[in-house]
């Protein structure tokens, strides 16, 4: 179910990244609307993530998750009804803004549930269905988009109202009712129900009596220097990923002369193939650490974008676009969320997750920002040298920054 989940929640985010060619041309919009577009879009899943990290550690990581897929539907459904650009922001904005909020709750909830010795491994498998969003999305889209970019919406409405349903059979993360119950402990000064509680799980109760937000931002300690050294990394790899996975069908049409449904076709293999790269992330990480992973692929994205743009052969650019996709999507995210996850205590991981899943939001605003003020002000190359080149160079140097985090540990053995 969470697979199903992350799959639908990318599928309609990418609905969005296959049909702008289309949705352009029928709304007659310029360059700069649509890099602006993206930045409205990125803007709300700023606001809607940072919202959802802090309900997850007040309603449950469960409640926001049926929460976000149902939100995700309803607005994905009314994008069909769209007729400007205006209403076209509003009701993406939205749709994806849920969407990618689900994210943040399948990272919280699924690496506190699954069994320490394999929780790479496991949650690998759920992030792999991003790349089977783009897979879904890419067929979608070469069956229906002969009946108009709009159409191609209504394809996601039933799936993600199905699986909202489902979601509702699954139990709460065990580690959440634990703190709900410590929290009613402390509040009540039962010292007897807390040092039952904490032979269970360790909680610090001194931060859990500050609060998730200050004991997460005001206080000085591992848990905000991790938060700050992770911060920076995602908003450098966000950045980047603009380039080869948001405006990628706009750069491929107009700089190197494919058609919307050749880029349609290259984004469907990849996305398919995709799936095993996620999975030899997690791999990878339970065997060299999650943090190893990152340092290498993070490396290979700025180099990777350089030999992307310099390429002209129709043949080789789809090679080469297939190996940036994946270390972009499948072995960066395929280790990295883990890591996100058993980087942070219980008593703030919905925050700090909320918070992370913000950060990656904001890298994709800055990158879109970028890109419009490029394009609009010089042209497509220079915006992706800046964007996919340097800032791609830059987010595999930030990597290094990380602390090493031995795979296999309980998350109360990781972070306190």
């Amino acid at each position: 179910m969470a697979v199903a989940g992350w799959a639908l929640a990318s599928y309609d985010s990418n609905l969005l990244v296959l049909t702008l060619p289309d949705i352009q041309k029928d709304l007659q919009l310029s360059d700069g609307k649509v890099g602006l577009l993206g930045f409205i879009v990125f803007s709300a899943e700023f606001v809607i993530a940072l919202f959802i990290g802090y309900g997850m550690d007040q309603k449950g990581r469960k409640w926001m998750w049926m929460f976000c897929l149902a939100m995700a539907a309803v607005f994905t459904g009314l994008t069909f009804f769209v007729q400007n650009y205006w209403q076209l922001a509003l009701v993406r904005s939205l749709a994806s803004a849920f969407a990618q909020a689900e994210l943040a709750v399948s990272i919280t909830l699924v690496n506190e549930q699954v069994p320490a010795k394999r929780r790479g491994l496991l949650y690998s498998v759920v992030q792999g269905g991003y790349p089977l969003g783009v897979f879904l999305a890419s067929g979608v889209y070469l069956l229906v988009a002969s009946h108009g970019w709009r159409s191609v919406f209504l394809w996601g409405v039933v799936p993600l109202a199905v699986v909202a349903i489902g979601r509702s059979k699954i139990r709460e993360s065990e580690r959440f009712t634990h703190l709900k119950a410590m929290r009613v402990a402390v509040a009540a000064h039962d010292t007897a129900r807390v040092a039952q509680l904490e032979d269970q799980y360790p909680v610090d109760v001194e931060d859990l009596e500050r609060g998730s937000i200050r004991g997460l931002f005001a206080t000085p300690g591992p848990v905000r220097n991790t938060l700050v050294r992770l911060s920076v990394v995602w908003l450098l790899y966000a950045s980047a990923f603009v380039a080869v996975n948001i405006y990628i069908t706009v750069w491929l049409t107009k700089e190197k002369g494919w058609t919307e449904t050749q880029v349609a076709t290259l984004l469907l293999v990849s996305g398919g193939i995709g799936y095993l790269f996620y999975l030899l992330g997690g791999l990878l990480g339970e065997r060299f650490g999650r943090r190893n992973v990152l340092v290498v692929t993070g490396l290979l994205v700025g180099p990777l974008n350089l030999i992307l743009l310099l390429t002209t052969n129709h043949a080789a650019i789809a090679v080469i676009y297939f190996l940036a996709f994946q270390a972009t999507n499948g072995t960066w995210s395929g280790a990295g969320y883990s890591y996100q996850a058993e980087s942070f205590p219980t008593r703030v991981r919905g925050l700090a997750i909320g918070w992370m899943s913000s950060m990656f939001v904001g890298g994709l605003m800055i990158g879109s920002l970028l890109w419009t003020l490029l394009v609009a002000s010089s042209s497509f190359t220079v915006a992706w040298v800046v964007i996919g080149v340097v800032i791609g160079f830059a987010q595999g140097v930030s990597t290094l920054l990380l602390p090493n985090i031995k795979p296999g540990q309980e998350l109360e053995a990781i972070a306190q």
